[in-house]
């Protein structure tokens, strides 16, 4: 049977784009999805809901000097319509809302044009939007934006975001009140009388399924009954903020998906863009593309999962689409390439360079050593390299950029100091680059893995009266709610003590310094302890303490040497807001603080370096560390 033609159906308050395989309904000329009509079912989208709240692109926006990460939601709707391209082989849809000076402050000074995009023979559709802040206006900060679909809670009950990550969900009405008890903060609810009693004890939390960026490329939800699955495929990074670790939300009850593109969780106001009056911009969201699909009566359903990440590589190995007909997203032939080869050198590890096995290398704008990671206005482009430091980043846009890179199992950032150049079909072979990282004498002692990522520490077993099932026996352990409590339980009066050579910091250190909780509701900080053996010291010599910090929460580092009451040798000042530990992250923003030891502050035989986190008002402060070590001076020969 031939694949028939896209269709396209304009009403007065409704458009339809109909390929045979679907039928996408959007509202005119808002450009909100009401219905997605397949395989039989009228709609696979809540039709219990409002028409504003089924599919639809949204924001939040905030004033000049506004602090924090919260400001005026937005669910965009366009003021005007317009086809740009309509034959059998596609269709593309345009709904812009434009901004002038007579608005205000009643809308984010922007000019916004989302844009729906239907294929022939194609199991879904895509979207993607400009966003542009003309020189003349106002400043403002964009705290998030993204699209949002939601699915018909009668049908959608399973949800998927990775192989080892999928389950059957609660209901939303699992979450009301009379069935759900909200614990420390409302996200998070305990199913106290759940629709499905198996449920009854469990807690759910939308950030429980969050993901970082390198991973977050196909999720969404089956209708087992029905053997249909909907699912968001993102099949690039380069518009989303914060670097490949950065994570965002997926897919929660509701049942919601989400494809997130700015968002300042795990890392705070940091990766809030706030645009000066007058500072042009504009950016390109997407294309992202919704995914529907089916299994005949009889198969198994979950086989829906499988099928979606097959569909997910067929997009990432299309990108950039030839397809999208808007002049701001660049095709392949206004991209570049970069090549070549990433090596660290080390000379207390090594004579020779090492190969960067897995390295992360990516071009992001100009700025300061590691500031990717915190860099949210435009685009960024990354690649892992291959165990022997061979790396490759293709597609690029045109522009300046530099080139940063970070290796798992060294400390710190790299940065290329010459600005690099992307032109249209550039093939740029940098050659070998050689990485040093911090580094002044040998290892005297190490704690954890140099990984941006406190999991390979110790991670209690929940709380059995807050306990996701998903993550029970599972490697993202962390995952759980409430764990932040069992510190207090395992240190009830006295804080951690780790001893070097005799603990194991899979077993001995816990997994975020938190605040302790007290009898009366209080909260107070904690002093933790490493306590190490020196067989000889040169007093007149610098030892150097590194500390790399794997996420921040309104803390502070203070580091002190053999006495607990002196002046800190070493503070951070106040750090970090990246909620890690309440939401369960692992990691948030990395920080690393190379700290000089004076010889004199040290003995021959036993010494021990105290980390205190002194603020304590609420029980989400504190640090996660990623990797601790200390150095003997350049000329010790001891150590490994």
């Amino acid at each position: 049977m031939p694949l028939l033609g896209v269709q396209l159906h304009i009403g007065d308050r409704h458009v339809v784009m109909d390929n045979g395989i679907l039928q996408v309904t959007l509202s005119n000329p808002d450009g909100i999805v009401t219905g997605v009509q397949y395989n039989g079912i009228d709609n696979l989208l809540e039709v219990l809901n409002d028409e504003s709240n089924r599919g639809y692109w949204d924001l939040v926006w905030s004033s000049p000097g506004s602090t924090g990460t919260t400001g005026t939601f937005d669910v965009i709707k366009g003021t005007s319509f317009k086809v740009i391209v309509q034959t059998e082989e596609q269709v593309e849809l345009s709904f812009t809302r434009t901004w002038d000076p007579s608005l205000g402050s009643k809308l984010v000074p922007l000019n916004i044009d989302k844009r729906f995009i239907m294929l022939r023979g194609s199991s879904g559709f895509y979207s993607y939007a400009i966003y542009e802040h003309l020189k003349d206006w106002p400043a403002f900060s964009l705290d998030e934006t993204r699209i949002a679909f939601k699915l018909r809670k009668d049908k959608f009950h399973y949800m998927a975001i990775a192989d080892n990550r999928q389950r059957y969900m609660p209901l939303p009405d699992d979450r009301l009140p009379s069935r759900g008890q909200a614990l420390a903060y409302p996200e998070a609810v305990l199913l106290v009388n759940p629709v499905e009693p198996e449920l009854k004890g469990e807690v759910d939390d939308k950030y429980q399924y969050s993901c970082n960026n390198e991973n977050n490329q196909v999720h969404g939800w089956i209708s087992i009954n029905t053997g249909v699955g909907f699912w968001q495929i993102t099949p690039s990074n380069e518009f989303r903020s914060g670097g490949p670790l950065k994570q965002n939300l997926t897919s929660h009850v509701g049942p919601t998906t989400l494809a997130m593109f700015l968002s300042a969780h795990y890392s705070g106001e940091d990766l809030v863009p706030k645009f000066e009056a007058g500072e042009q911009w504009k950016k390109v969201f997407g294309p992202v593309f919704m995914y529907v699909n089916s299994v005949y009566v009889g198969d198994d359903p979950l086989q829906l999962w499988e099928d979606a990440k097959t569909q997910m590589m067929i997009e990432v190995q299309s990108w950039p689409y030839s397809f999208p007909a808007s002049e701001d997203f660049p095709k392949s032939d206004q991209r570049g390439n970069v090549s070549g080869r990433f090596l660290v050198q080390d000379r207390y590890l090594s004579n020779d360079y090492i190969s960067a096995n897995g390295a992360y290398v990516g071009l992001a704008p100009q700025g300061d050593i590691g500031s990717w990671q915190r860099e949210c206005k435009d685009y960024q482009f990354w690649s892992k390299a291959d165990e022997d430091g061979y790396f490759s980043i293709n597609e690029i846009c045109i522009g300046d950029y530099n080139l940063y890179a970070w290796v798992p199992g060294f400390i710190g950032d790299y940065r290329y100091d010459v600005v690099i150049n992307i032109t249209a079909d550039c093939d740029i072979d940098m050659g070998d680059l050689v990485y040093e990282p911090p580094r002044d004498g040998p290892t005297l002692w190490e704690i954890g893995i140099p990984d941006r990522s406190a999991a390979e520490f110790y991670v209690p077993d929940p709380n059995p009266k807050y306990i996701n099932k998903l993550y029970v026996n599972h490697p993202d352990r962390f995952r759980q709610y409430g764990l932040w409590e069992r510190y207090a339980e395992l240190y009830p009066d006295k804080d951690l003590v780790y001893t070097v050579g005799v603990s194991d910091y899979t077993k001995d250190w816990f997994y975020a310094q938190c605040t302790r909780k007290k009898d009366n509701n209080t909260y107070q900080g904690t002093t933790w302890q490493i306590k190490f053996n020196l067989d000889n010291v040169d007093h007149n010599a610098t030892y150097k303490l590194r500390v790399a910090l794997a996420s921040a929460t309104l803390s502070e580092l203070q580091v002190r040497v053999n006495d607990p009451k002196a002046n800190p040798l070493f503070s951070s000042g106040l750090i970090g807001k990246d909620n890690s530990i309440a939401r369960h992250g692992i990691h948030g923003l990395y920080w690393l603080y190379n700290v000089d030891v004076p010889g004199g502050r040290l003995v021959e035989g036993d010494n021990t370096i105290f980390l205190t986190q002194p603020r304590g008002a609420s029980p989400f402060q504190g640090i996660m560390y990623d990797y601790i070590r200390l150095e003997g001076p350049p000329s010790s020969t001891s150590g490994k």
